[in-house]
């Protein structure tokens, strides 16, 4: 049974660039049902989200900003959520801001048993992000935009991809390196699917995409530590990748 998930964006802190890709990105977590982005639309500012509303079905929500220098767009997106969360039409949200505002709003959600998504930049908090069940970086979405648009003919980035990278620290090796004990069996081998779920829960933004790598497995045979074995899968054509401290 497919996920629905309510989309909640702050559209006061968020960039409109690459709305299409994180809707996609989106996409593969369940089924966005509800799409609302909030904002005082009377503002300048959010012009540029105007164009690309309708393109991806996003309804705008209207919020006045009653007091200089208070944010109106946040509570109203709090409130929105708390009433879709009591009409029991989702299974989960994706809320869509850099602020850490919305942490506590996180937390009560997955309170709920709400599965909860955040997509925000870099610069986000550490509360909000870990107050997510998964945490994902817009600069990833940039850097695949970027990757897309090389294998159609057009100029690529490189300096600026470079910046949005992630160097692995010997605290990320150390983390996936523990991760896989945790989960390992006797002969100290690890299903790769279970080391990256639980990398998931210890660390909601750890993606493989932060560090260059499209997936977990080329990402971690880069690393130089650790074994990798494939093996059949008696329930499927696609073979079973598992991994081992050295």
């Amino acid at each position: 049974m497919e996920t629905n998930l309510a989309v909640l964006i702050d559209g006061d802190n968020i960039p409109s660039a690459h709305v299409k890709e994180m809707m996609e990105e989106i996409a593969k977590y369940g089924n966005p049902t509800i799409k609302r982005i909030y904002g005082d639309w009377t503002k300048p500012h959010l012009n540029k989200w105007k164009s690309v509303l309708l393109e991806n079905a996003i309804h705008p929500i209207q919020q006045y900003g009653y007091t200089q220098g208070k944010n109106a767009t946040d509570s109203a997106m709090i409130i929105d959520a708390m009433d879709i969360l009591y009409s029991n039409k989702v299974d989960g949200f994706c809320l869509v801001s850099s602020d850490s505002d919305f942490t506590r709003l996180a937390t009560r959600l997955r309170e709920a048993s709400m599965k909860v998504i955040g997509i925000g930049e870099k610069k986000t908090p550490d509360p909000f992000i870990v107050a997510c069940d998964k945490f994902i970086y817009i600069e990833i979405l940039k850097d695949q935009t970027k990757e897309s648009d090389s294998s159609s003919g057009k100029s690529k980035d490189k300096t600026s991809k470079k910046q949005n990278v992630d160097k692995i620290t010997p605290a990320v090796i150390r983390l996936i390196a523990q991760t896989i004990s945790d989960v390992a069996d006797e002969d100290g081998w690890a299903f790769l699917g279970d080391v990256g779920s639980l990398l998931q829960k210890k660390q909601p933004n750890f993606d493989s995409r932060n560090y260059g790598f499209q997936k977990l497995t080329p990402m971690i045979n880069s690393i130089n530590k650790f074994e990798i074995e494939s093996r059949e899968n008696a329930n499927s054509k696609f073979k079973l990748i598992y991994v081992r401290n050295k």
